[in-house]
């Protein structure tokens, strides 16, 4: 291993890792909300938006997420519309990480007693009221580790942006690969740096989770029993 190649090329990924942190960020947090709208409009079964919902999910989860990226960056410009390839990949990510939200909400949703909608009937609430204040806390205490799950996946999956001309991680490596063929090494960097991406998420991902689970948030399971 030549450690002078990788101290000297280190500014790079480390630049790269932040350019896919910020991306990673922006997308994610745009999944979030493309999940909860999508899976509030499914839970409430609104007519017409429910099957645009299901569509959008079955088009989202069945396509990979570099075809998606292609059409952003090379089929939209055909269209007049021309993205930068940023913005591609924020739109790809949320296009992809929303569906993958919105089932973690379904999930949730799903998981949350009948007698609790019952109970709040019986106290005067009303159904707005109901889905607010005790229905989506819940769904969302009890789908902490999908959420967490999902993050971390996406974070890898912005893996293929190289493909559209995007700097990130995979792009230094392929690049410091092609010009010096220093391919244990790129590779090497490039390893650790999903890893010090990823790990500490993790981890967090874990204590967020012990945290919900020992507090007892979403677990319904005494009132219903």
């Amino acid at each position: 291993m030549d450690l002078e190649f990788m101290r000297t090329h280190l500014q790079l990924y480390t630049e790269a890792a932040w350019l896919t942190l910020r991306i990673a960020a922006v997308g994610i947090l745009l999944a979030f909300l493309i999940g909860l709208v999508t899976s509030i409009v499914k839970y409430l079964k609104i007519p017409v938006l429910t099957q645009i919902a299901n569509t959008y999910i079955e088009l989202s989860r069945n396509t990979p997420l570099l075809i998606q990226l292609f059409f952003l960056y090379f089929g939209l410009p055909k269209l007049g519309v021309v993205l930068s390839s940023e913005s591609c990949g924020i739109i790809g990510l949320a296009f992809l990480g929303g569906s993958y939200m919105s089932e973690a909400f379904r999930s949730g949703l799903d998981n949350v007693a009948q007698i609790q909608t019952q109970s709040g009937l019986s106290l005067g609430f009303t159904n707005s009221q109901i889905f607010r204040h005790i229905v989506l806390p819940q769904a969302v205490s009890t789908s902490v580790p999908l959420f967490c799950a999902n993050v971390i996946f996406l974070i890898k999956e912005t893996s293929v942006f190289s493909a559209v001309a995007l700097a990130d991680l995979m792009f230094v490596a392929k690049d410091l690969i092609g010009i010096y063929y220093k391919t244990d090494e790129a590779l090497f960097m490039l390893v650790s740096a999903y890893l010090v991406i990823l790990l500490p998420i993790s981890v967090l991902a874990s204590l967020i989770e012990r945290r919900v689970r020992y507090a007892g948030f979403g677990d319904t399971s005494a009132v219903s029993g």
